[in-house]
């Protein structure tokens, strides 16, 4: 049952972007250039959000709103952050600040909007993490670039290899995480593009805890896999370049309500390229789509599946697939990150969205998702257990001309798994 129900799930995010790639007819010619004055208002069963923190907070204030933004000042940028504290069982209770910059690069009838995600975190676990995350479109979406940079002084715990791994082979871990990886694409008809990248990803200073046993910490996952490989112990590097198709038909990456967004890259890393320890390839899709279930929008379910494939040479411990490896760490809700780790893995969510209030300044989610990995040590394959979560999440809409939501979701997994999430803009 659990086999048919990833298979069903997985079909679900596949099968309308699949569709999607089947045009009717050739593509239309380049819709011209409009000037701002062109800006149009949104059909009249379009939902629009009316109200957003800000002004919820203005009103308190007893201020006057602003007046309508001039559709000529389209290139105003559109800021929203909010304080975070959050809580899971890896990060302890933290707190920090999160925010979203978005932008249009050019007219917003012919450019995607662009947006800038960044973060600072401290955690009771000693752990200070800062990320920044963009995804920048030029004018008419010709050129794009995406971004994943993190600089973490953190901890983590390990289970062992695969999605069979046990809860109570839990073992914390103590390191420091840097990752570049930025992406370049150009646009080569519509919304198809072809890309290329470069990754640093380096782990060091890996080390065990004071409370862990030195014995014990010798038998780890990470040691063993480590020694087995050849590895440095105390800090294990990955660098090299990438190569990208993408197809984004949606109608912005904030808070999409309609389109599809299929990604399929080639990561070639390489032994002794910028300290690289080992060569090895990973392969990885991304497809996602959105279907509205009401005509103003308002409710709307998503579906997300991704693939990460290690499909040759052998990747350092830390770089294999895992659960929130993703590039916004919002895959698993329901598990701490890196719960789950393996050479191969699936993974697949769907989620009901809402905005309950016709201002728009309050919504709610409910999500489920399910995710398989393989362990090569242990002989265990994709599909041979599954690692499922659930829960729920409210939406607090920070900026109505972005529609960027500060979000706090609580999922729930296996073996009494639980944690608390908090982040602005959608998990996918």
């Amino acid at each position: 049952m659990k086999r048919i129900a990833f298979v069903a799930l997985l079909l679900l995010g596949l099968v309308t972007p699949l569709r999607a790639q089947q045009p009717a007819a050739p593509f239309p010619e380049p819709t011209p250039i409009p000037s701002p004055s062109d800006a149009s208002s949104p059909a009249s069963d379009e939902f629009e959000p009316t109200t957003d923190l800000i002004d919820v907070i203005r009103g308190m204030r007893h201020k006057t709103p602003p007046p309508p933004p001039d559709p000529a000042d389209y290139k105003k940028r559109m800021v929203a952050g909010s304080p975070v504290v959050g809580y899971s069982p890896t990060t302890g209770v933290s707190a920090g600040f999160a925010g979203n910059v978005a932008f249009y690069r050019g007219f917003p009838q012919t450019t995607r909007i662009s947006s800038i995600v960044a973060s600072a975190t401290a955690t009771t676990k000693a752990q200070f993490l800062i990320s920044a995350k963009f995804n920048v479109s030029s004018l008419e979406n010709r050129w794009r670039i995406e971004a994943d940079n993190r600089f973490f002084f953190t901890s983590q715990p390990t289970y062992g290899l695969g999605t069979s791994s046990l809860e109570e082979a839990k073992l914390d871990m103590k390191f420091n995480h840097f990752r570049i990886f930025d992406k370049y694409y150009k646009q080569v008809h519509h919304d198809v593009f072809l890309g290329a990248g470069y990754v640093y990803n380096i782990h060091n200073n890996v080390r065990r805890p004071d409370e862990v046993d030195p014995a014990v910490f010798a038998d780890s996952p990470y040691i063993t896999y480590s020694e087995l490989h050849g590895f440095d112990l105390d800090s294990q590097t990955s660098a090299g370049f990438s190569l990208h198709t993408l197809l984004d038909s949606r109608d912005g990456a904030i808070n999409p309500s309609r389109g599809w967004y299929a990604n399929a890259s080639y990561l070639i890393l390489i032994d002794d390229f910028l300290g690289g320890d080992s060569t090895w390839q990973q392969f990885s899709y991304d497809l996602r789509t959105y279907a509205k279930l009401s005509r103003d929008g308002r409710h709307k379910l998503a579906f997300w599946t991704f693939g990460d494939l290690v499909t040759g040479g052998t990747a350092p411990y830390l770089d294999l697939p895992s659960t929130g490896g993703d590039t916004y760490a919002r895959s698993g809700r329901g598990y701490p990150q890196g719960r789950f780790r393996g050479e191969e893995m699936l993974y697949a969510e769907a989620e009901y969205r809402w905005t309950v209030t016709t201002n728009g300044l309050f919504g709610m989610v409910a999500f489920v998702n399910t995710e398989t990995l393989s362990n090569e040590q242990a002989n265990e394959k994709l599909f041979d257990s599954f690692a499922s979560g659930a829960g729920f999440g409210f939406r607090f809409l920070l900026n109505k001309r972005s529609k960027t939501n500060l979000c706090m979701d609580i999922g729930f997994g296996r073996d009494g798994s639980r944690g608390v999430y908090f982040g602005v803009q959608e998990a996918f």
